[in-house]
C-alpha cells in the first residue's frame, strides 16, 4: 500500500478526529485508516454473495421448497438488502454518522447469519431428508422453521444494507479531496475498493459455495459470521486514526420539505418573476451558500415553486431553518433535477430484473446438467457466477482499452460512450442474455426427453453445464455497462447539494429489479401453474424457456421506452451552459 506525504501539525478543516479535535493531517486518515475500512466492505460482500448465489439450492434441496417459491425468496431478500441500503444512508447522514453506521450495522449482520448458521445446525429447524427411492413426498419446511430462516435472512439483510450505505463514503472520508495529494490517493482507494469487492464476490462465489456443498452450509455461513466479526474487530482498531466529518442531512428530508412548502402554498398565486422567490441571496448563512450551487429557474414542474414564496403571514422573519415551511429556488431547482432523472431510473429497474435471474432458475438448470471437470471434481451449481463476474473484470479494460477509443474518433465524444449510451447498451445486452438463456432451456428440455428423463428431475442430464455460460456472459458484460453508467449518470446529474441522493437512486433500482422479479414469477406462477406451469418443481417438465422469453419481450419494450427517453434528456452541464452557468466540479465518489 502506498502512503500519503506526512504534513506537519496541518489540520484539516472539515473532518475532526475520534475526540472531536480538528484532525491532523499526519495523524488521521490516508492509507492506514482506509485499509482497515476495505475489510469491512470485503466481508460485507462476501456473507452477501456467499449466502445469495447459492440460496435457492438450500431452499429447495434442504428446506424442501417449490421452485418458484425458492426463487422469491433470494429475490426478496436480495432486493430487502438493496432497500435497507436507503435507511441506513439517512441513519447515517441525519443521526449518527457513517462510522457508528457501519460499525452498527456490521454488528447486526454478523447476529444474522450467527443465526442462520444455527439453523442449519440444530435438526429441528429444518426439515429431515428426503427417502431416497421412496415414494413419499419430501416434507417441506414448517412454519417455525420457515420463520427462524426469514429471521436470519432478513437480520442479515439490515446488517448488509447499513453497512452497504455507508462504507464506501466513510473511506473517501478518510481523503481531504482538496488536496492535490489526497484526492489522487482516494482515487486509487476507490480501484482497491472494486478491488475487494470482486475479491470478496469471487472468493464468495468459489471457495465458500464449494464448502457449501460439500463441508456443509454450518461451515460455510460460520466462516461468513467468523469473518465479519473479524472485518468488525479491525474496523474497530482503527478508530483513534479515523477522520470523522459532520452531519450533512440527508437528501430525502430536502425532498420532502420542497414538496410539504408547495403543497402549503398551493393556493398563494406565483410572481412572474423569479426574482421575486426566496433564494440563496436571501440566505445570511454562508457555509449554506458554498454547499450550494445557484441554479437558473425552469419553467417544469412550476407547482414546486410555491415552496420559495416569500409569505409574510407564516415566513415571518426569513430564516433558512424554517425549511418546512419555505424552501430556497435552489433547493426546488434541486428537486427538479432530480424529477427530470426518474423517467432514466424507471427503465434501468428491468436491467437488475434479468440480473436476480442469475441467482435462481439460472442455478436451478446448472443442478440438473453435467458439471463435471474430469473424473474428480464437480462444479458447485452456483459456482457458475464466476463466469458472471469474469464477464466483468473481462468487460472492464476492453471497454477503455478498445471501445473507448474506436468511440471517442467515431462519435467524438472524448468520454467513449456517454452514461446513457453506456447504459443503453447495457440493456441490450440483457435482452441477449434471456434470449440466450431461452435457448439453452429449449436445448436442455430436448435432452431430458431424449434420454427419458423427464420425470426424474434429480437426474443429471447428459448436456455440459457450459451450455449456461452465455446468458452468465450477456448479463456480467451488460452489467459492466449498466452500474457503471447508472453510476457516472447519477452522480454526475444530481446536484451539488444532494450528491448522496446518487446512491440512493441506483440502488433503489436494484431494490426494484429483484423485487418486479419476484412479483413476475408470483403472477407467472399463478396464471400458469393450473395447467402447463412455466415454474414447474420439476424442470424438466416445466416451460422455463417460456418465462425467459417473456422477460426477452419485456426487456427489449423497455429498451425501446428507455431510447425515447435518453433522447429527451439534457444533461446539467448541457442546461446550465446554455444559461451561461459554470458546472461546479462535483466531488469525487463511489458506490457499490
Amino acid at each position: 500500500m502506498m502512503t500519503l506525504p506526512q504534513t506537519q501539525g496541518q489540520t484539516i478543516p472539515d473532518a475532526w478526529d475520534f475526540k472531536g479535535r480538528q484532525a491532523e493531517r499526519s495523524k488521521t486518515g490516508g492509507w492506514t485508516s482506509a485499509a482497515m475500512i476495505l475489510g469491512a466492505e470485503a466481508s460485507e460482500r462476501l456473507t452477501t454473495m456467499s449466502i445469495a448465489v447459492n440460496l435457492v439450492t438450500y431452499l429447495t434441496g434442504t428446506m424442501h421448497l417449490a421452485n418458484a417459491s425458492s426463487a422469491n425468496i433470494v429475490t426478496n431478500f436480495m432486493g430487502t438488502s438493496f432497500m435497507l441500503c436507503l435507511l441506513g444512508g439517512f441513519i447515517a447522514d441525519t443521526f449518527i454518522g457513517r462510522y457508528l453506521t457501519v460499525a452498527i450495522f456490521a454488528t447486526v449482520q454478523a447476529t444474522g447469519v450467527t443465526i442462520l448458521t444455527i439453523s442449519t445446525i440444530i435438526p429441528s429447524l429444518h426439515p429431515p431428508k428426503c427417502i431416497a427411492g421412496s415414494d413419499k413426498p419430501c416434507i417441506p419446511a414448517s412454519n417455525t422453521q420457515l420463520t427462524v430462516l426469514y429471521l436470519a435472512l432478513y437480520i442479515t439483510a439490515l446488517g448488509i444494507g447499513g453497512v452497504k450505505s455507508s462504507v464506501s463514503g466513510f473511506g473517501s472520508d478518510q481523503f481531504d479531496d482538496s488536496d492535490k495529494g489526497e484526492k489522487k490517493q482516494m482515487i486509487t482507494f476507490f480501484n482497491w475498493f472494486f478491488f475487494f469487492i470482486s475479491i470478496g464476490s469471487l472468493a464468495a462465489v468459489t471457495i465458500f459455495v464449494y464448502i457449501q456443498d460439500h463441508l456443509g452450509r454450518d461451515w460455510g455461513y460460520g466462516i461468513c459470521a467468523c469473518a465479519v466479526v473479524v472485518a468488525l474487530l479491525v474496523f474497530l482498531s482503527g478508530t483513534r486514526r479515523y477522520r470523522f466529518k459532520k452531519l450533512v442531512g440527508s437528501p430525502l428530508t430536502q425532498i420532502a420539505e420542497v414538496y410539504v412548502a408547495a403543497w402549503r402554498k398551493r393556493h398563494l398565486e406565483l410572481p412572474s418573476d423569479s426574482s421575486l422567490l426566496f433564494n440563496l441571496d436571501d440566505v445570511a448563512d454562508e457555509t449554506l451558500k458554498k454547499k450550494k450551487q445557484m441554479l437558473p429557474h425552469s419553467k417544469q414542474f412550476r407547482f414546486l415553486d410555491r415552496a420559495a414564496i416569500k409569505d409574510p403571514k407564516t415566513d415571518g422573519e426569513i430564516t433558512e431553518g424554517r425549511k418546512w415551511c419555505l424552501s430556497t429556488l435552489t433547493d426546488v431547482e434541486e428537486v427538479k433535477l432530480v424529477q427530470r432523472m426518474l423517467p432514466i431510473w424507471a427503465t434501468t429497474i428491468m436491467f437488475w430484473t434479468v440480473y436476480a435471474q442469475m441467482t435462481t432458475f439460472s442455478v436451478q438448470q446448472a443442478t440438473t446438467l453435467n458439471r463435471h471437470i474430469g473424473k474428480s471434481f464437480q462444479i458447485p451449481p452456483a459456482s457458475l457466477t464466476a463466469f458472471f463476474i469474469g464477464s466483468i473484470l473481462l468487460t472492464v479494460p476492453i471497454y477503455d482499452r478498445i471501445i473507448v477509443p474506436i468511440a471517442r474518433k467515431v462519435l467524438k465524444n472524448p468520454q467513449g460512450l456517454t452514461p446513457l449510451q453506456r447504459i443503453g447498451v447495457g440493456l441490450l445486452f440483457s435482452i441477449f442474455a434471456m434470449v440466450a438463456a431461452a435457448l439453452s432451456e429449449i436445448k436442455r428440455l430436448r435432452v431430458a426427453r431424449l434420454h427419458g428423463l423427464e420425470d426424474n428431475p434429480s437426474a443429471e442430464l447428459p448436456m455440459s453445464v457450459f451450455w449456461l455460460v452465455p446468458q452468465f456472459f450477456f448479463v456480467g458484460s451488460g452489467e459492466a455497462f449498466t452500474y457503471i453508467g447508472q453510476l457516472d449518470f447519477f452522480l454526475r446529474e444530481c446536484p451539488k447539494g444532494m450528491k448522496t441522493m446518487s446512491t440512493g437512486l441506483f440502488l433503489s433500482t436494484l431494490s426494484l429489479g429483484f423485487f418486479f422479479s419476484s412479483l413476475l414469477v408470483t403472477l407467472v406462477h399463478k396464471v400458469t401453474g393450473h395447467h402447463k406451469p412455466w415454474l414447474a418443481d420439476n424442470l424438466n417438465q416445466g416451460k422455463l424457456y417460456n418465462f425467459y422469453w417473456l422477460l426477452a419481450v419485456l426487456s427489449a419494450l423497455n429498451l425501446g421506452i428507455y431510447l425515447i427517453c435518453a433522447k429527451g434528456y439534457v444533461y446539467k452541464d448541457k442546461r446550465l451552459a446554455e444559461e451561461g452557468i459554470e458546472l461546479e466540479e462535483a466531488d469525487s465518489a463511489f458506490h457499490a
